[in-house]
């Protein structure tokens, strides 16, 4: 199972969200997707994403962070053992969101208020540092103008990275990594059979 978390003021219908789940049922593999909404406390948003992954074996799922969602996928990854797609992911959120407190509008409609305890939140899923690198595939980007590509290289030694040069926040070119994504998640489609020569 692939399990997408979208990132801050964000939502399934981010457009790395969309590219990947146009891909899957492509593939015939929909019923492999969860890309549920994030509800705006960081406890309740991982524990969202225990529930719906307590209902697979976890050995098959993958979690797929974009920015916050990053965040999520690394505590996550660490606590369970769970495979890490990390998608330009936010490494200290508990400083990057204190210029956000208040309401906050979403992307997608509608709006989020940001209290002091989720920020306490934050604090308490904060992963020092990581261990098993091989268990995360990261993907950042030079020019992402929201976070910088550098604190993410320093919190994810030694793991698979693919880095974009230029590029943005909202990584606009995703299609051509999504391959190597769901590759990693282990949901690449076999390759064909030729059929043997008469």
């Amino acid at each position: 199972m692939i399990l997408y978390l979208h990132g801050f003021r964000s939502s399934p219908q981010s457009f790395k969200a969309r590219v990947m789940h146009a891909h899957l049922a492509e593939l015939g593999r929909l019923s492999e997707w969860q890309c549920p909404v994030l509800p705006v406390s960081p406890l309740e948003a991982v524990e969202l994403a225990e529930s719906i992954a307590a209902k697979t074996l976890p050995k098959y799922l993958t979690v797929v962070g974009s920015s916050l969602g990053g965040f999520y996928a690394t505590y996550l990854a660490e606590k369970h053992g769970w495979r890490a797609v990390l998608l330009n992911p936010a490494v200290v959120p508990q400083d990057d969101l204190s210029h956000y407190l208040g309401e906050q509008p979403l992307w997608h409609g509608g709006s989020i208020v940001v209290l002091p305890c989720h920020l306490d939140e934050l604090r308490a899923l904060a992963i020092e540092k990581i261990t098993r690198p091989e268990r995360y595939f990261l993907i950042a980007a030079t020019g992402d103008e929201v976070l910088d590509y550098r604190t993410m290289l320093a919190h994810y030694p030694g793991v698979r990275t693919t880095l974009i040069q230029d590029g943005d926040h909202a990584i606009s070119d995703f299609a051509q990594y999504l391959d190597d994504v769901l590759a990693f998640c282990g949901r690449q489609p076999p390759p064909a059979v030729t059929p043997a020569a008469a």
